[in-house]
């Protein structure tokens, strides 16, 4: 990432403000995306949830849960004409930051087992593959006819 991108960015805790925004992005990148009432129930819990403002427009988002030690990351996202610029590191750089700051032992996600770039994103930041969820997620009809997805496991001491 360049340093006048990085300078441009910021990062500040979500809010139910937000939502708008966000549901501009999340329906763009996923075939299954979140709905609002997911992002809400995960304010509404505490979830640790942050957005990545670029000249004050949100361009990406993410949402951890804490339990005792570990940090469960739920979802990382950059919008689609923001990705490959080296911003989802950015981002998940962030949540791995606020995950020591807990005193969490561990990073833990779930992935497509076909989202290579996130995949390689993961691998490059130490997360290793842990297991496979069989038929965790619901199948992007673009790549699948029908059926579910797989999850790889990953997760990052820290």
């Amino acid at each position: 990432m360049s340093a006048v991108l990085a300078q441009a960015l910021a990062l500040r805790p979500m809010q139910m403000e937000d939502m708008e925004a966000i549901m501009v992005i999340e329906p763009t990148i996923y075939s299954h995306p979140w709905t609002r009432g997911n992002f809400v129930d995960s304010l509404n819990s505490g979830y640790s949830a942050w957005v990545l403002l670029q000249q004050q427009k949100i361009i990406g988002y993410a949402l951890m849960m804490m339990v005792l030690d570990e940090a469960h990351l739920l979802n990382i996202s950059v919008a689609k004409p923001q990705q490959k610029q080296g911003l989802g590191r950015y981002l998940l750089t962030h949540m791995i930051e606020i995950s020591k700051r807990h005193k969490a032992a561990n990073m833990f996600l779930e992935v497509r087992t076909s989202n290579l770039s996130a995949i390689t994103l993961y691998e490059s930041m130490g997360f290793c593959e842990m297991a496979i969820r069989r038929g965790y997620y619901p199948a992007d009809p673009v790549i699948f006819k029908s059926g579910r997805e797989d999850a790889m496991l990953m997760g990052l001491a820290l």
